[in-house]
């Protein structure tokens, strides 16, 4: 989209009931419709990388299906994201359920070719194994980038009975692949049991921090999205979002959830605390609708992702405006 063309927004839900029609997020065009896009909102059915409970391969279509009742305006952000870039559905990237490895490259290939049409991505999983094809294509156009990871757990353990490519294991393989810049790594939310205490050596040992859900607790939202922005600087970053970073209480459908977690509010207000970082794109995975209850866990999931995008969207019209100013 260039300067001079008028991003198309979401349909008018004072003239369409925000139940009718086809749930697309944010009840956004697909991408299809408007041609390209400045940020591309897509989904990964898959979750065959589980190691508990199933069902996040439904995730993209709940989160859509709860962001029906998102609004224009995000009022956090004295923005509205839809008017200032194109965001767009671009549907599901369908990949194979019985083969991981086959399941990975396709996911890669398809954000490559998002990518190259200059599009950031929001990705609406799914499982957290998809992360990783999604940071080697992030990687390709950016070089390694700044991860920052809300999660209960720290995935980057070696393998699951001799499967290197699992939901908790992405971001060991993406450190070994050199994908990441490992000076401005962060964990943020992990709490609960782990393995071992060899889990968190290995953690420090491959470069990342790690803030727990009773740092954020004890700390605030505030000082904790300083901490995050003083350690990210200005490098490009990559946020990704599994929805078990918050407490069982707020999101109750996915499949592995651990008692003690952030609160919905808590999250959006570190991310809100972002904004001035260069994020180039992010997801939001491991959504299980069947243990769901009113939507909750899909409500704030969308809520998640707007925030995410909302933060796109203002630095691609910033970008643009001063690339029109010289």
């Amino acid at each position: 989209m260039t300067g001079n063309e008028t991003p198309r927004g979401p349909v008018d839900s004072s003239r369409i009931p925000r139940y009718a029609g086809p749930a697309t997020f944010a009840r956004l065009p697909r991408l299809d419709e408007v041609g390209r896009a400045d940020v591309a909102v897509v989904g990964v059915p898959f979750d065959s990388g589980v190691s508990y409970r199933p069902g996040a391969r439904f995730g993209g279509n709940a989160i859509r299906e709860a962001s029906r009742l998102l609004r224009p305006y995000n009022p956090a952000q004295d923005a509205s994201p839809f008017a200032l870039a194109q965001v767009a559905d671009g549907g599901d990237i369908a990949v194979n359920p019985f083969n991981i490895n086959e399941a990975v490259e396709t996911v890669e290939a398809a954000a490559d070719d998002l990518l190259d049409t200059g599009a950031r991505l929001m990705t609406l999983g799914g499982d957290h194994t998809i992360a990783l094809p999604l940071l080697r294509s992030v990687a390709k156009k950016h070089g390694p980038v700044a991860l920052l990871h809300f999660d209960a757990h720290l995935d980057t353990w070696d393998t699951y009975f001799g499967a290197e490519y699992t939901h908790g294991t992405p971001f060991r393989r993406a450190v070994e692949e050199g994908i990441l810049d490992t000076e401005a790594l962060s964990h943020v939310g992990i709490r609960g049991p782990l393995y071992g205490k060899q889990d968190l050596t290995d953690d420090e040992k491959m470069g990342f921090g790690i803030v727990t859900s009773a740092d954020v607790y004890r700390r605030g939202a505030d000082e904790v999205a300083d901490q995050l922005r003083q350690r990210i600087g200005d490098r490009p970053l990559y946020i990704s979002i599994d929805i078990d970073c918050l407490d069982p209480a707020h999101a109750p459908g996915t499949g592995t959830p651990e008692a003690g977690g952030m609160t919905s509010r808590e999250l959006l207000e570190i991310l809100r605390g972002l904004a001035s970082c260069n994020l180039v794109s992010a997801d939001v995975v491991e959504v299980a609708p069947a243990y769901d209850h009113a939507e909750i866990t899909s409500v704030a999931a969308s809520h998640t992702a707007y925030e995410l995008t909302t933060i796109m969207s203002r630095q691609i019209a910033a970008a643009r405006k001063d690339s029109e100013a010289k």
